[in-house]
């Protein structure tokens, strides 16, 4: 009997876990470059009554093991890494990637390894240095953050491999520096830091190695920059309510079971009147 009341509180804490996530990915439906994502379980250990018993050789047969589960726990939280639909907004610093691989940004030179994040939302400071919406700056191919524009740059566009081309006062164009992107091998590993942001982890990258390349580099594996268009949110309402509702009802037949094994306690105590 308290066996199944343990079980019922941990069924209902895992629910309540995933629609924690399920509320997050929600809330961020309309996010630049967010990922959505969800919550795998777990049973936790079973307790075993009866042990197996292999057959014989005189005839008689073998026993299945007898075990009484002990309740569920969160295997993993994974985060989906599909492409989000890609929104046309026709300003020159909005990038979307197309395929694999993460823009790097970062505060300052003395920062260290760079954030990556797939949010390319980006814009040009009073410096005329390209940054992010929180003022940090993009980092080039090969390593670096970008070096200011010159002020005789009068306008640019941002070609697939991220090259920046530039249009000068006297109506030349001029190829610029590129655009940096991280390929990474295992992307559920990122840490989200917030602010769209990833932080690189000795299970994203081998040794937690970051390596800041072309795009669109088919030896890379790194996806095309699109000029123009931003990667919206990856989430799925259709999915999210359904898998909301199944939450729910998970939560509430756990719920019934602490309930019903109250109910069998309160039965035995008064046996005794």
């Amino acid at each position: 009997m308290l066996r199944s009341m343990y079980s019922g509180v941990s069924g209902m804490r895992g629910f309540q876990t995933k629609l924690d996530v399920i509320g997050n990915n929600i809330a961020n439906v309309n996010t630049v470059g967010f990922k959505a994502g969800r919550v795998m379980f777990k049973d936790i250990m079973s307790q075993t009554v009866g042990g197996a018993t292999a057959p014989n050789d005189a005839g008689q047969g073998g026993i299945n093991p007898k075990q009484i589960g002990l309740g569920v726990t969160v295997g993993s939280i994974d985060t989906i890494h599909l492409g989000g639909s890609a929104m046309t907004t026709n300003q020159p610093l909005d990038l979307r990637i197309d395929g694999d691989g993460f823009f790097a940004v970062q505060l300052g030179d003395d920062q260290g390894q760079p954030f990556l994040t797939r949010a390319g939302n980006f814009h040009i400071d009073a410096n005329r240095n390209i940054v992010t919406g929180d003022g940090m700056r993009v980092v080039a191919s090969g390593g670096g953050a970008l070096e200011p524009l010159e002020d005789t740059v009068t306008g640019l566009t941002i070609a697939q491999d991220g090259t920046l081309m530039l249009a000068m006062n006297d109506g030349t164009i001029q190829q610029g520096p590129k655009i940096g992107i991280v390929k990474v091998v295992n992307p559920e590993g990122l840490e989200k830091i917030g602010g769209n942001l990833y932080r690189m982890t000795a299970n994203a990258n081998p040794d937690g190695a970051l390596e800041v390349v072309d795009a669109n580099s088919t030896e890379a594996g790194t996806g095309a920059i699109i000029a123009g268009q931003l990667e919206m949110s990856n989430v799925e309402l259709t999915g999210e309510f359904t898998e909301m509702i199944v939450a729910q009802r998970g939560f509430q037949a756990n719920s019934r079971i602490i309930t019903t094994s109250d109910e069998v306690l309160q039965e035995v105590v008064n046996l005794k009147r």
